[in-house]
């Protein structure tokens, strides 16, 4: 502080010598003091301060332009992608509708081939069974025939007359005939 009271006077000296006459007290030169150092502060740092406003201004517009044309192509990207699932939703849809009317088909095959296997097996069936009626009358007819002969056999065997015996014989093959 001393300095500047020195410095000060010497000022102060040199107006007065100059013919300016001005009184400097301590309360006066610390208001003047002050001043200046504000002054001189204001000068030097307004400039780099200005500066770094405007670099922080820049960096901050920088960062908002790239943010803007993020959410530009976010954006994009997000009608992109809509657009895309309402491609894959109707690709799905012509899928399902595909798939039920192969499944449609796909049943009506397997019925239409049941019925027609059930046809098949009922024709088979029915041949089977009339080829073991057709046996099973052959087969009762001869037993039938086989009786009758031995009836007649053993009727002839104990008839003694010839005449008896031709007659049973005509009458078993009339009603064999019929």
């Amino acid at each position: 502080m001393n300095i500047l009271n020195q410095t000060l006077n010497s000022f102060s000296t040199q107006i007065v010598d100059s013919g300016i006459s001005l009184q400097f007290d301590l309360f006066d030169s610390n208001i003047i003091n002050l001043s200046i150092l504000v002054g001189g502060l204001f000068y030097l740092l307004s400039g780099g301060l200005s500066e770094s406003l405007l670099e922080r201004q820049q960096r901050i517009l920088t960062a908002i332009g790239e943010s803007e044309e993020k959410l530009q192509e976010a954006t994009t990207r997000l009608t992109d992608g809509e657009a895309k699932l309402e491609q894959a939703q109707l690709v799905i849809e012509e899928i399902q509708k595909d798939s039920q009317q192969i499944a449609e088909q796909v049943k009506d095959a397997i019925i239409a081939d049941g019925k027609s296997e059930v046809g098949r097996l009922t024709a088979f069936a029915r041949s089977q069974i009339d080829k073991i009626e057709i046996r099973m009358r052959q087969q009762i007819s001869e037993y039938v025939a086989t009786l009758l002969i031995q009836r007649i056999t053993l009727r002839l065997q104990s008839s003694s007359s010839l005449s008896l015996q031709q007659q049973i014989i005509d009458r078993n093959i009339s009603s064999l005939a019929e």
